[in-house]
C-alpha cells in the first residue's frame, strides 16, 4: 500500500520542530530518558526512540503514523514544568475537545464496552498486559484500572458489564493536566489506540 503523502509531510514537519527542541531540558518534565542524540519513551508497553532522524519502535522500524504523531507532539507541546492538576476528568470536559467528543465516545468508550461485554475478567487481564494496575480508589465498577499511555498521561478505565437492566458501559478518564502535554486530537488518538491495544492483547501479544 502506498504511503499517504499528507502523512509523510506532517511527519517531516513534526520532525523539523522536534529538531529545534532542547530535549535534555524537557526530559524530566516528560518522564523520558535521553539516549545519545535522541530520547527513549514508553508508549503503553513498548519503548520507542525519537530523534531528528525519526521515530523507531522496538523492531527498528517507524511505527504507524498515529503513534509517530502522538510521540512527536508529546515533545513539541511539553510544558515548562510538570502541571499539578491531577484530577480525573472525562474527555468531553477538556476545553477544546468538542470536535472529537463523538469520535472518542464511539471509537474508545463504546468500542471497549462492546468488545468486552460479558468479559470483565478479560478486560482486567488485558489492562494488566498493557501495564495497568487496579485503581487506587475503591470505585463501584466491575473493572477500575489505571494504565499509562505515556509517562505523564495515565488513563483511568471504568467498566460495568451488562446485566438484566443495563448494557455494558465504559468510561476512559484523563488527568486534567493531560491537556498540557497533548492536544485534543492526540488525546483522542491515544484513546483509540488504547481500545485497539486492549482488543489485540486479549488474544495475542502484538508489536505496536
Amino acid at each position: 500500500m502506498a504511503k499517504n503523502p499528507v502523512f509523510d509531510e506532517t511527519y517531516r514537519r513534526y520532525l523539523s520542530e522536534f529538531a529545534c527542541l532542547d530535549i535534555k531540558k524537557r526530559a524530566p518534565v516528560l518522564g523520558v530518558e535521553p539516549d545519545g542524540d535522541g530520547v527513549l519513551v514508553r508508549f503503553f508497553t513498548e519503548i520507542y526512540r525519537v530523534s531528528q532522524q525519526g521515530v523507531t519502535g522496538p523492531n527498528g522500524r517507524r511505527p504507524i503514523h498515529a503513534v509517530s504523531v502522538v510521540l512527536l507532539k508529546y515533545f513539541i507541546l511539553c510544558p515548562q514544568e510538570t502541571p499539578e492538576d491531577d484530577r480525573w476528568v472525562s474527555y468531553r470536559d477538556f476545553k477544546d475537545a468538542a470536535p472529537f467528543v463523538g469520535a472518542f465516545a464511539n471509537n474508545t468508550e463504546q468500542t471497549i464496552a462492546d468488545n468486552f461485554c460479558g468479559d470483565a475478567d478479560g478486560l482486567a487481564a488485558a489492562c494488566t498486559r498493557l501495564g495497568g494496575t487496579k485503581a487506587d480508589q475503591d470505585l463501584p465498577y466491575d473493572v477500575a484500572m489505571q494504565v499509562y499511555a505515556l509517562p505523564r498521561i495515565p488513563l483511568l478505565l471504568l467498566f460495568n458489564d451488562s446485566d438484566d437492566e443495563f448494557s455494558s458501559s465504559c468510561s476512559v478518564l484523563f488527568e486534567r493536566r493531560a491537556e498540557k502535554f497533548l492536544d485534543m486530537e492526540c488525546l483522542a488518538i491515544v484513546g483509540w489506540l488504547f481500545s485497539d491495544y486492549l482488543e489485540r492483547v486479549r488474544g495475542r501479544m502484538d508489536t505496536f
